[in-house]
């Protein structure tokens, strides 16, 4: 499978630490083990992008969406970083683009794309992506992602 990819800069990345339960009777981190630390990217990603610690209980965007791609293994001997950034923002949803790297090697070892909606916590339904988390995106990213 060719994973050639153009990227675009990732302004967040976030070192995470293997544990001996992610690894699975075949010597590599279970293939589940990726979108924890995918979670905790974004996690890490979004309290950056807002400057503050996220109530998630207050949530006011959510998962829609996931697609993943694994492109390499993971050895318990590696070092490893989730690298996180925002691609694309429209009126009710933006997307996040996700990669698992060797530090050392900058080898990627897996591909996430996430698309997080809108959403109203008290009504249970979709909404519009705040001005909010808007503005704090583009600026976190230096770029105006909102799509024309």
């Amino acid at each position: 499978m060719n994973h050639e990819f153009h990227f675009p800069p990732f302004h967040h990345r976030y070192p995470v630490q293997l544990r001996f339960n992610d690894i699975d009777t075949l010597g590599h981190v279970n293939n589940s083990i990726y979108f924890t630390f995918y979670d905790l990217g974004k996690s890490r990603y979004f309290e950056a992008v807002r400057q503050c610690s996220i109530d998630w209980r207050r949530a006011d965007v959510v998962i829609a969406n996931i697609n993943a791609d694994f492109i390499s293994p993971i050895y318990p001997c590696e070092e490893i970083a989730v690298e996180t950034c925002t691609i694309e923002i429209g009126h009710r949803s933006f997307t996040l683009l996700q990669r698992l790297i060797n530090i050392e090697t900058d080898e990627i070892k897996g591909i996430c794309r996430t698309v997080m909606v809108g959403f109203d916590i008290a009504a249970g339904v979709s909404a519009p992506i705040s001005d909010e988390w808007k503005e704090a995106l583009c600026k976190y990213e230096h770029a105006d992602l909102c799509k024309k």
